[in-house]
């Protein structure tokens, strides 16, 4: 059994609860599920952090959340004050959605004074920040380098491709989404600077996308087919009993 391998798989992930139709209950259940694969966390809905940060309380899975989700339109005071309060309820990772149409425009400055700020509200709080570039909504790779640059001098710890749910309206009215593409997580590895890892969202649902990534360089991956990837994991890298959470929380709440 390569129990390395499957905890280096397993800490990559963080197990994603932000489709707008989870229930209280499955938020639950996904807490229970992101700890019986000892993931490196959570990225939960703003509302549920409080609850999450409580059940996960002594465990290694992180609690994370978004912020300006799913499309970055809110003020910088907003995404601030959503910062704030979400590292108050017990997130330690946060997730914000830069201003697409601002990036569009080519307003740099407004776009750096926005991650800065929202950097510092981090920083105040013992949270890390990872930028949400939204790549599927960006034509062009200029955009994508610009961004790597600006978190770089930012500060901020991590760069990430995808919301889930930048869904681009083709010519035919339907809907399209591609994610993380390799193209833009070998760019955004190339681009960044020395202390800035790449987390891929959006496309990655199996083991071996999950070691392609890795392979690459990639950091994180937000994932929700987090059950398929880890089984998949315990099959090709040897069985381990994955049927019950272990540790302080396992104790305590009698799972």
């Amino acid at each position: 059994m390569n129990t390395a391998k499957i905890r280096s798989l397993a800490k990559m992930i963080d197990h994603s609860l932000l489709h707008p139709t989870l229930t209280d209950a499955e938020l639950l259940e996904g807490c229970k599920l992101a700890l019986k694969y000892d993931v490196a966390s959570v990225c939960i809905k703003p509302y549920a952090v409080k609850m999450a940060t409580e059940l996960l309380a002594g465990t290694d899975v992180l609690v994370g959340t978004v912020i300006g989700f799913p499309h970055g339109n809110s003020t910088v005071g907003v995404k601030v004050a959503e910062t704030v309060q979400a590292c108050k309820d017990g997130a330690v990772e946060i997730d914000m959605v830069v201003n697409i149409g601002k990036v569009l425009a080519n307003d740099w400055t407004y776009v750096q004074e926005e991650i800065q700020a929202v950097k510092t509200a981090c920083k105040q709080h013992g949270a890390i920040l990872k930028v949400i570039f939204e790549n599927d909504f960006l034509p062009e790779d200029s955009f994508k380098i610009k961004l790597c640059e600006i978190c770089t001098e930012v500060g901020a710890e991590f760069v990430k491709t995808s919301t889930g749910y930048g869904f681009v309206k083709g010519s035919d009215g339907k809907y399209s989404y591609e994610g993380a593409t390799e193209h833009d997580l070998r760019l955004m590895l190339d681009h960044v600077g020395p202390g800035v890892l790449v987390k891929a969202a959006g496309g990655v649902r199996t083991l071996d996308g999950l070691l392609k990534v890795q392979e690459m360089g990639v950091a994180r991956l937000g994932a929700s087919a987090t059950a398929a990837i880890m089984e998949d994991a315990y099959r090709r890298f040897g069985q381990i009993d994955a049927n019950a959470p272990t540790g302080p929380i396992a104790e305590s709440k009698g799972y």
